[in-house]
């Protein structure tokens, strides 16, 4: 059996008898417990009452996060002309057009967001077994199928999170890093929850929100109270 290291001990005990914990109270024990040598990244996980086997019952969406995200998001658009320009001009890292997705074909995607205008959509088409596995393919419902690139491309650099329900029904992001203030956490988990609460799907049947739990990168998990997180959302 692997020896269990102090610091992995001293976090379990910490988190013993501690579940269905308010926001608040999770975040706390998040952010106390994230010792590693690095800026953990606080991560929320939603365990959801849908069958995404079923299209009336997907869940997917945008938030823009008050406080960030802490990471510094790479942005790829797909677009010519003025459009490219204003895109470049607005901080995107990668701007181009068959000559990005002749990049992307061989292998290379160092970007976190893509986005694209309209008519970039049927070069952007021919990348959907790649793009998509990844969870980067522009899709008009969560706005990175836009002719407002600069927009777009300042609200992806700003902290705005995509989400999508994936088998099981459960929907996961990193929300702030460990470094961020308690208050600042709590804004970003009540901003999701909340974004997540709106993104019901019509065809969800019974309990919608099932389970939620915050973590950071290296430490264990915690459970919310999920009626605390569903008052949160519906305020």
């Amino acid at each position: 059996m692997a020896k269990i290291g102090k610091r992995t001990r001293a976090a379990r005990e910490a988190f013993e008898g501690k579940m269905n914990v308010t926001v608040e109270e999770a975040v706390a024990l998040v952010k106390s417990n994230a010792k590693a040598k690095f800026d953990e990244t606080v991560e929320i996980a939603l365990n959801l009452g849908v069958d995404t086997r079923h299209a009336d019952q997907m869940v997917r969406g945008v938030v823009g996060l008050p406080n960030g995200t802490g990471k510094d998001v790479r942005v790829a658009v797909f677009a010519r002309g003025p459009k490219a320009e204003e895109a470049e001009a607005a901080g995107a890292d990668v701007v181009g057009a068959e000559d990005l997705m002749e990049t992307v074909q061989s292998g290379k995607i160092d970007f976190d967001r893509c986005i694209a205008t309209p008519d970039m959509m049927p070069i952007v088409g021919r990348l959907g077994k790649i793009l998509g596995p990844r969870n980067l393919m522009p899709n008009p419902k969560v706005g990175t199928v836009t002719m407002d690139v600069a927009d777009a491309v300042k609200a992806a650099k700003g902290g705005e999170v995509q989400f999508k329900a994936v088998k099981g029904g459960i929907v996961h992001a990193g929300i702030g890093k460990a470094s961020f203030d308690e208050a600042k956490l709590v804004e970003n988990v009540r901003a999701f929850v909340t974004a997540v609460n709106k993104a019901k799907p019509a065809g969800a049947k019974g309990t919608y929100m099932k389970k939620i739990s915050l973590t950071s990168t290296m430490g264990p998990g915690v459970s919310i109270d999920v009626g605390d997180a569903a008052t949160l959302a519906d305020a």
